[in-house]
């Protein structure tokens, strides 16, 4: 295939509406910086609404399971308490901070006992027992876990690390939370996932999914065929929309995608039981929805979607794929189908990494000042943007506060 684009080819625009986040090189070191990871972690991941599970993980009361944020060192208790109220706590112990439950791990408990001294806490967070509590200068109601703001969209589970977040989830989310309620994942009862480490920052490896420009080159096997044809040689998207620190892209349709045999076969199978249960005909079936800082949704439902990308360190980075599914399968057919939705997932995510960490390793050579955006790499542009001005303005609301 010709890697020119054709003379008569004309990519759509971003619009006016990006004309804010102006047209000049970035700068390089943001990608892998130590200095600057800090910042983020101060200004970003301990103040955004990250998005961590779903509630079909908590499906009946005594529910619970534990999430790693290693950019934040923490770990997070979360539960499905009495009266079915989803509750968040930091996973230690108000003893002597022992983690109470291993992290990643879920479940079903109506209490949690500290393994060191065995305090013993209900899952609504209140100090059940201590032994010889009677021996310590302080009331039980002062020992409660300590608590973590939750709060939920779509069925997706969010948390905020701020003691006092400045904007509940909806409010951050905008119009983009009515949005995600139309999609598959507000009735999903169940999902594939895989997690994977990788060598490279959290803002590099997300914003691979972030643009087509790759796609023809990348994936000219697994995904190129579907995503890519004469009209649009890079896939690009139909539209972009700019929603505060949020972003989407309308994902272009192509009407004569070249499949596999397979891929004809399995999502052959997988269509006609999704438009049984009323699941094709979204109004957003072809959005993909970019929350800040580090989550991501397609809202195709024969592929429907999420990845988040939890930072590690400057230059590492976890990422979950999940493909949310409404219903058990009803057939060997259809098991077959979302199957082979995952593994193709993973066929294309296995063409990027090696790609992603060839550009980490490039980066921390520090021979790049700047980083060139074209015009359709707008939502990169976008994300970093929004990552400089939270760190700004974290820097100067420290610098106002130093005596």
């Amino acid at each position: 295939m010709d890697p020119e684009t054709p003379p008569n080819y004309t990519a759509p625009s971003p619009g006016k509406e990006a004309d804010y986040l102006g047209t000049a090189p970035v700068p390089a070191q943001p990608y892998y910086c130590d200095h600057f990871f800090e910042l983020e972690r101060e200004a970003i991941f301990r103040r955004s609404w990250l998005e961590v599970g779903h509630l079909c993980e908590l499906p009946e009361s005594g529910s619970y399971m534990v999430r790693k944020i290693d950019i934040a060192n923490a770990s997070v208790l979360i539960t499905r308490g009495i009266g079915n109220e989803i509750r968040a706590f930091h996973n230690v112990c108000t003893h002597r901070g022992t983690e109470l439950v291993p992290t990643d791990t879920a479940g079903t408990r109506t209490s949690f006992t500290c393994p060191y001294h065995s305090w013993t806490f209900n899952n609504d967070g209140e100090l059940r027992a201590a032994p010889d509590f009677d021996r310590f200068y302080v009331d039980k109601s002062q020992c409660a876990l300590t608590p973590v703001a939750v709060e939920i969209c779509a069925g997706l589970i969010f948390i905020n690390l701020d003691n006092s977040p400045e904007q509940s989830l909806r409010e951050y989310l905008g119009p983009l939370a009515a949005q995600l309620e139309t999609l598959p994942v507000a009735q999903a009862t169940t999902f594939s996932e895989y997690v994977y480490e990788i060598d490279a920052n959290w803002k590099l490896t997300y914003d691979n999914f972030q643009e087509n420009y790759h796609l023809r080159f990348i994936h000219p096997r697994s995904g190129g065929g579907g995503a890519v044809g004469p009209d649009n040689p890079f896939g690009y998207p139909v539209r972009y929309g700019f929603h505060g620190e949020h972003r989407t892209q309308t994902i272009w349709t192509n009407p004569a995608p070249i499949l596999s045999d397979t891929q004809q076969f399995a999502f052959g199978k997988l269509v006609p039981t999704l438009m049984e249960k009323g699941l094709m005909s979204g109004p957003h079936g072809r959005e993909y929805f970019a929350l800040f800082p580090n989550f991501f949704m397609i809202g195709n439902p024969v592929q429907h979607f999420s990845h988040t990308v939890m930072p590690i360190s400057a230059h590492r980075s976890r990422g979950r794929f999940r493909i949310y599914w409404v219903g058990a399968d009803s057939s060997a057919s259809e098991r077959f189908g979302r199957e082979f939705s995952m593994a193709n997932l993973r066929d294309v995510h296995s063409e990027d990494r090696a790609v992603i960490e060839a550009g980490q390793r490039g980066l921390n050579s520090g021979a790049l000042r700047y980083i060139h955006f074209q015009e359709q790499e707008v939502l990169l542009r976008h994300l970093m943007y929004h990552v400089n001005k939270k760190v700004q303005a974290y820097q100067a609301e420290q610098a106002g506060g130093a005596v």
